[in-house]
Order: structure tokens, then C-alpha cells, then sequence
């Protein structure tokens, strides 16, 4: 079996940050860490379900960007948020720089809002599961993360399978 890419990053010496996490055939996948994993709190699932809701309608709606939008969504591990983008020909290639101009401003819209949308049980799956006070506090954080010490390169691990197969992308 194959070792999943993104575990090959050593998360031990990750900060928060933009990553490029995959480049695929007209796709590129990246990793809006937004807390240092295992070493700060995780954002509380609540807010991560505010934050996605917030900046999937930024993304989905900046003109600039929309066309290209495929996904916005949060991580598993709720350290970061993942941010789906197609090329084109007006973004033949997208860059850790020019998402982090994005989310710089998207989470400096975030800050400002008063209501999440689509929060009613015909829009969303779990209405009753936000918390925008604690979206803002994270999205003030992250932005000035990513104002003031931006990280954009991943420490690869060498990773050895129990069958002894190695993979290994430093």
C-alpha cells in the first residue's frame, strides 16, 4: 500500500502557514495551517465549521477567483483548513504567495463579520454547530500569522512501511 503524501510531512516541525500540500494534472491542493500541530490547541471544531462556512462563501464569491474554486474545507485533524484550486488560463499556476494575499484578505473579512451564512436546517447539515465569536479570534490569529511569519515549506519524513518499504521525499 501506498504512503498518503501528506504523511509524509513531518508535523513535528510544522508551523502554521501555506503549503503547497499537491500538484495534480489542473489541480493544486493547498494546506492553510492555521495552529502548530501537536503542540497548540486544535481549533474547536465549532469555529472550524464557522471558518469553513465563512471562507467558502469568500472564496466562492471573490471575483478573481471563483471560476477556479473547487473546494474549501477543514482537516481532519482541525489544524488547518485545505483550499482546492484549478488552473486556467487566467491562473495557469497558482502559488503559496498568491494564496496567502487571498487568505490575508479573506480572513480580514472574516474578523468583520456579524452573521455565518447558510445556518438554517434546509443550508446546512449541522445548523446549530457554530461559534463565530471563536472563528474570529482564530482568524485574527491566523492572519496575523500570516502577516508577520510566513511559512510556506514542508520537512519531508522518510517513512518506512511494516512490509520494510521506504518512501521518501525530502
Amino acid at each position: 500500500m501506498e504512503v498518503i503524501t501528506s504523511f509524509t510531512i513531518d508535523h513535528s516541525v510544522l508551523k502554521p502557514g501555506i503549503y503547497v500540500s499537491r500538484e495534480d494534472e489542473g489541480f493544486i491542493t493547498f494546506d492553510l495551517r492555521i495552529t502548530e500541530p501537536n503542540k497548540e490547541p486544535w481549533v474547536d471544531p465549532t469555529a472550524m465549521h464557522t471558518l469553513e462556512h465563512l471562507m467558502a462563501t469568500w472564496f466562492r464569491n471573490r471575483e478573481t477567483v471563483k471560476e477556479d474554486v473547487v473546494y474549501v474545507g477543514p482537516m481532519g485533524c482541525m489544524t488547518g483548513m485545505y483550499v482546492i484550486m484549478k488552473t486556467s488560463a487566467l491562473h495557469p499556476q497558482w502559488t503559496a504567495q498568491q494564496m496567502r494575499e487571498l487568505t490575508i484578505e479573506c480572513l480580514q473579512w472574516i474578523v468583520q463579520q456579524q452573521e455565518v451564512p447558510a445556518t438554517t436546517p434546509e443550508t446546512c447539515g449541522n445548523c446549530l454547530y457554530h461559534n463565530l465569536p471563536l472563528a474570529h479570534y482564530w482568524a485574527s490569529l491566523y492572519c496575523d500569522r500570516l502577516c508577520n511569519d510566513f511559512h510556506s515549506e514542508y520537512t519531508k519524513l522518510e517513512v518506512i512501511l511494516d512490509n520494510g518499504m521506504r518512501f521518501q521525499d525530502a
